[in-house]
């Protein structure tokens, strides 16, 4: 049988459907950042601007991170040497996790390799090692909550987006003696749209569920300290477990969980996400620790970014480009065409030096594709003006219809 014959037909699908995923080959380059080299080929290169980095706040350019992960690169050298249980625990590790712990104002909090793998592994074991547990998901969850929840083999109910009477009914149907966790999202990635967790958090509460929130999107972002929204709203003390990221606004690589002793412990000596991986890099560790730590006391960066965020909306509005419009870090405009979405996107790095990734299908719905635009406070007034000037040439080269502004 030959296989790479079938491989290539569903790939060849992809490419038909505008679907298949192109890596652009960048080189960060420190201190310039959102500026990187584009290897167009082997050796030759030209500097573009980045517009879809998840490093929002350019932290994986600060001095000071970089500063720590170089001290602690030359005090413990490269890699951790082994699993948390078998000799690769750093003091670096549980530095971090003390820290992360006060972040969220929780008793505990546990180290994973990638913010992907700590809801996976965490949603996966304790959906299978509660008796009888169903676990209900907002429907617009990222992926690795749902492979998470999938993996479990737990009951499961999904809940339309961000709509807590619709929870509220899910949950009256289930048994009031069993257990139940409500699995949401703080900040949705792709819409930008923010989730009501104060309600979601009072519906779950009546009916004795636990709460389970992904706030990697807002982590570093938002709150007096970079707690997330959850700390910004004041409702941290209604969330069972908050699930974060090091590998946005934190600018290094890493997830964790945070809650209280007895479910962190639970977590850390049953799943087998975080009991059988090498443990995170103790120098990455230590920029993480130097990024939580700077931007729990430092609000420069976040502000600048959100007079960034506001001056791209207001230029994109006059000029008719539509965007999502929600009180997040996130701009999507919106192309709804998976061809032109790409078309555009190609355009945009070959000839005008931008680099904006386009977001089709699966990642977003068949017919909502779009460009995703993440403006940080390294962005300059300059770069959003070449940027929307850019989009507007774009949009009549490529038919695309505007909104009045």
């Amino acid at each position: 049988m030959d296989y790479d014959h079938l491989f290539n037909l569903q790939l060849q699908k992809l490419k038909d459907e505008g679907n298949y995923r192109v890596f652009a080959e960048l080189e960060r380059c420190r201190g310039n950042f959102p500026k990187a080299k584009n290897y167009i080929e082997s050796n030759q290169t030209s500097e573009v601007t980045v517009w879809c980095s998840n490093d929002y706040l350019g932290m994986g350019q600060n001095q000071n991170v970089l500063n720590a992960i170089k001290k602690a690169l030359n005090e413990c050298g490269a890699g951790a040497g082994g699993t948390r249980n078998i000799s690769g625990t750093n003091h670096y590790h549980v530095l971090l996790e003390k820290e992360l712990a006060d972040l969220h104002q929780k008793e505990s909090a546990l180290l994973f390799t990638s913010g992907y793998i700590s809801n996976w592994a965490t949603l996966s074991t304790l959906g299978a090692r509660l008796p009888g547990c169903t676990i209900l998901s907002d429907e617009k969850n990222h992926a690795s909550m749902i492979e998470g929840i999938r993996h479990s083999r737990a009951g499961k109910m999904i809940w339309r987006h961000n709509d807590p009477e619709d929870l509220r009914n899910k949950l009256s149907s289930l048994p009031a003696d069993a257990p139940k966790i409500v699995a949401f999202e703080s900040v949705y990635s792709m819409d930008g749209d923010i989730a009501p967790i104060d309600e979601i958090c009072e519906v779950a509460k009546e009916f004795g569920a636990m709460t389970y929130l992904d706030e990697v999107h807002a982590v570093g972002l938002y709150g007096k300290n970079g707690g997330g929204i959850s700390q910004q709203k004041g409702v941290v003390h209604k969330v069972d477990l908050i699930e974060g990221t090091l590998g946005k606004a934190y600018g290094v690589v890493g997830g964790y969980i945070t809650g209280s002793n007895i479910l962190c412990d639970f977590i850390r000596s049953f799943s087998s996400g975080f009991i059988f991986t090498t443990a995170l890099p103790p120098a990455v560790a230590a920029g993480a620790l130097c990024s939580v730590k700077y931007l729990k006391s430092s609000d420069i960066e976040r502000e600048n970014q959100k007079r960034k965020v506001s001056y791209l909306r207001s230029k994109l509005d006059k000029v008719g480009i539509p965007h999502l419009s929600n009180p997040s870090h996130i701009v999507p405009v919106m192309i709804k065409d998976s061809v032109k979405c790409k078309q555009i996107s190609d355009i945009l790095l070959h000839d005008y030096s931008i680099y904006v990734q386009p977001i089709n299908y699966p990642t977003v719905p068949k017919g909502t594709e779009r460009l995703r635009f993440t403006p940080s406070p390294l962005h300059t007034y300059d770069d959003i003006d070449y940027l929307v000037n850019s989009l507007a040439s774009l949009w009549k080269q490529c038919a695309l219809s505007r909104v009045v502004a």
